[in-house]
């Protein structure tokens, strides 16, 4: 019996040598809707259209048949599904992060190379509470962490490199909202609890700092979410002041709008941001389960989505990315799903 044992684990590990190079493969986990659904602006032209829903991620080849992997490493594959996702990203390779809370880790995937991994953080840095994501133009990812209070820096490879923890002599209390200013090459983080915004250089040196609480232009009231779009704003999200405010690069104040209400072009629970090249403003409301738009003078132009489960409705959604082909990549929360809408603009329907 011996004998056989030794002869079995003998012929497993020669398989798991003669696997080692050949790695595991992986794909996105999507669907998409057999009639995608369209929402038409105020002049009845199509400005949005649901094209695809990703659930998680799927091997297409693994490295080793699953019964040999359960055998020689005694475990099984993970489940790979998304939980409760809060933030999204898309890197200069295409790249996709997601933050998931329901997981408590960053999901990251690189099409070129067809590789996904789940990025925990190590140690005393385990990621507990990732709410954000970003990339830089070199693809190190930024995640903050509101639970641990500190923004942590991954490699290109999804490696820990180092984390941030201070601005200047304060310590972080609740990093949130993150984006990347590739122009500028700072990064850009909201400290909900401390009511600010704090620049970072891209080693985690603090450039500047702007805000404070209040309701005063320039002030912020648990602010949430920002973004840096290519006309070298900020755009942040004043969450319990029920408006968005706009920034130059150097956080001096522009303009706001919104307020409190229950109607259309009316803020509940403002979280997520984007900003497209046209300079029309997606914003999400949690509690209103959708995304309203707005041009650059704050004025209201039309809703994408609702309540539900269906395709084009949400259940408490919280972050939104926009990528550079006008794809608005938007975290379904309770729906345990990313939901992506293609962006039609105005001259794209012959206006």
């Amino acid at each position: 019996m011996s004998t056989r044992l030794t002869g079995l684990f003998a012929g497993l590990c020669a398989v798991a040598v003669l696997s080692a190079g050949c790695a595991s493969k992986w794909a996105l986990s999507v669907e998409s809707p057999a009639e995608p659904p369209q929402w038409l602006d105020r002049s009845h032209l199509a400005r949005a259209t649901h094209i695809s829903t990703i659930r998680g991620f799927r091997e297409t080849r693994t490295a080793l048949p699953n019964i040999l992997k359960y055998i020689v490493f005694g475990g099984t594959d993970e489940d790979n599904t998304i939980v409760s996702p809060v933030a999204a990203a898309i890197g200069p390779d295409n790249r996709l992060a997601i933050a998931d809370l329901g997981r408590s880790c960053v999901h990251l995937y690189i099409p070129s190379e067809q590789r996904y991994q789940k990025i925990y953080g190590e140690g005393r840095e385990e990621l507990r509470s990732p709410v954000s994501v970003a990339f830089d133009d070199e693809s190190r990812l930024y995640v903050s962490d509101s639970v641990n209070g500190a923004i942590y820096v991954f490699d290109p490879h999804g490696a820990p490199l180092f984390s941030i923890k201070k601005a200047g002599s304060d310590a972080l209390l609740k990093p949130t909202g993150l984006s990347y200013a590739p122009g500028k090459k700072i990064l850009y983080a909201v400290d909900t609890l401390a009511h600010k915004i704090y620049a970072f250089t891209t080693k985690g040196v603090l450039l500047f700092s702007f805000g404070g609480p209040g309701e005063q232009e320039g002030r912020f009231n648990f602010p949430t979410h920002i973004v840096t779009p290519p006309d070298g704003r900020l755009y942040v999200t004043d969450a319990m002041n029920f408006r968005i405010q706009v920034f130059d690069s150097a956080g001096a104040f522009l303009t706001s709008f919104g307020h409190h209400g229950n109607g259309s072009g009316d803020f509940s629970m403002p979280k997520g941001l984007a900003v497209d090249t046209a300079g029309v403003i997606y914003v999400v409301d949690t509690l209103f389960d959708n995304i309203q738009l707005f041009n650059m003078t704050g004025d209201f132009l039309f809703t994408i989505g609702g309540r539900g489960t269906g395709h084009g409705e949400f259940w408490l959604p919280s972050g939104v990315f926009l990528d550079t082909e006008d794809k608005l990549y938007v975290c379904d929360t309770y729906n345990n799903r990313i939901q992506i809408f293609q962006i039609m603009r105005k001259e794209n329907n012959g206006r």
